[in-house]
């Protein structure tokens, strides 16, 4: 059998289908990213970086939410400078790691990232 050259364009758009292709994998078999919500900032303690969010928002986020309030180490994106005071509206996401029912009412580690808006 001899050897089979292709022409660049023709390596070049099976490239790219194939990398098409990977993609709509991902996007159909992948996990469902979190979705952003706006909360109201309830407290927030510079020390610890610990922030509480409350209001409907917060519902549909993970982590340990008690008496209608999240609470978790705030994480600020790249270029955050402003710190949230209370009664802020606060876009953000939330991971959670752990049960919320953890040992001696420990909770579980919660992560915020997000920053002030308006």
């Amino acid at each position: 059998m001899g050897n089979v050259n292709l022409p660049t364009p023709v390596a070049v758009a099976g490239a790219a289908i194939c990398l098409l292709a990977g993609y709509l994998i991902g996007m159909v078999t992948g996990s469902d990213a979190p979705t952003r919500s706006t909360g109201e900032v309830v407290s927030y303690d510079g020390a610890t970086s610990e922030l509480c969010l409350g209001g409907e928002g917060v519902q549909e986020q993970e982590g340990a939410i008690v008496d209608g309030v999240l609470c978790g180490t705030w994480r600020r994106p790249a270029g955050s400078s402003r710190l949230p005071e209370k009664g802020e509206s606060f876009r953000f996401v939330s991971l959670s790691a752990g049960d919320a029912e953890g040992p001696q009412g420990q909770r579980a580690a919660t992560v915020i990232y997000g920053e002030v808006v308006g």
